[in-house]
């Protein structure tokens, strides 16, 4: 287990980026909305949202382990939204899928897609972070005249590319498999040891860091890995190239200052992955870790804010 999360934080602090790991997270203040709606399919194992507020639909996907809480912050500093928190199962204390999916992501991109649907939400924006990220960008390539406006939140269309750029989902797939297996065999107090020391680096505020350990200790150890599994082999580098929706990704660099980054050479890393998407804006925060909604919150919500209003 120790061998290889060493393996993959190593891929990381050489990416220079401060992105997904075994970190046990994912992750925003203003006028309050009113809780409109709670949580579809409570407890069935299923994906759960929570709707707060009257306006434009946004769907808000937390990542890997979060809670939906994560958002909530950020909802609540937007203007004429009506924002879905989406709560994802296995992660946070929520009921993990049973049976587990064959490939989580794409099990889980299909339910929010179903959701849009059967709530009849015209387009709604989609703002994910991290391994929501991923997800917003899969809905929209998957059914691209069903989602509107897409932030991306300090995520990549194809993680294991970060310290290789030539890899492919199968090269990165044993790497992957043998991931998901040592972490499934880590006796519990290693395991836990190991993800809580890797959330050190993900946010400024080190205040966060007990919910995030929280949020991850009460995360289903088998959803976590299944998670991380089908996030290191999806590629989604060329399949961007269908998405039709407006697409601002914001990025993260602080992190990784110390190991010599520039904001210049991660955005150089944002702009070849996605280089397929048509039309895409990349901003950089000067300051944020992983966690951006909590770390620069009023840059992200400013940045948030302006891309919906001009994209109606």
């Amino acid at each position: 287990m120790k061998m290889v999360l060493a393996m993959y934080y190593a891929m990381k602090a050489a990416a220079r980026l401060a992105m997904i790991g075994m970190a046990m997270a994912v992750l925003g203040s203003g006028s309050a909305h009113a809780a409109a709606a709670v949580p579809t399919a409570a407890g069935t194992g299923k994906v759960q949202v929570e709707v707060l507020g009257k306006g434009r639909p946004v769907l808000m996907i937390p990542g890997l382990n979060s809670s939906a809480e994560v958002w909530r912050e950020t909802c609540r500093a937007l203007k004429d939204v009506q924002c879905h928190l989406v709560q994802l199962p296995g992660f946070a204390g929520a009921r993990a899928a049973d049976p587990r999916p064959a490939d989580f992501l794409s099990a889980m991109r299909d339910e929010l897609l179903a959701y849009v649907q059967d709530r009849r939400l015209e387009k709604p924006a989609v703002i994910g972070h991290s391994l929501g990220g991923v997800l917003a960008l899969q809905m929209a390539v998957k059914a691209p005249a069903a989602v509107g406006p897409l932030v991306i939140v300090d995520s990549l269309p194809f993680y294991a590319a970060i310290q290789n750029p030539q890899a492919t989902a199968q090269s990165v797939q044993p790497m992957a498999e043998q991931m998901r297996t040592g972490m499934l065999a880590a006796d519990a107090a290693s395991y836990r040891a190991q993800a809580d020391a890797a959330l050190a680096g993900m946010t400024t505020d080190p205040a966060r860091l007990p919910e995030l350990q929280r949020w991850g200790r009460d995360s289903d150890r088998a959803t976590t890995a299944d998670a991380m599994y089908s996030l290191l082999v999806t590629d989604l580098r060329s399949e961007v190239a269908g998405i039709r929706s407006p697409t601002r990704v914001l990025g993260a660099w602080a992190a990784y200052q110390a190991f010599g980054a520039t904001e210049a050479s991660t955005r150089a890393i944002f702009q070849a992955q996605y280089a397929a998407l048509p039309g895409v804006e990349i901003a950089m925060s000067a300051a944020g870790h992983h966690f951006l909604m909590w770390d620069d919150p009023q840059w992200l919500r400013g940045q948030v804010q302006t891309f919906l209003d001009s994209h109606r």
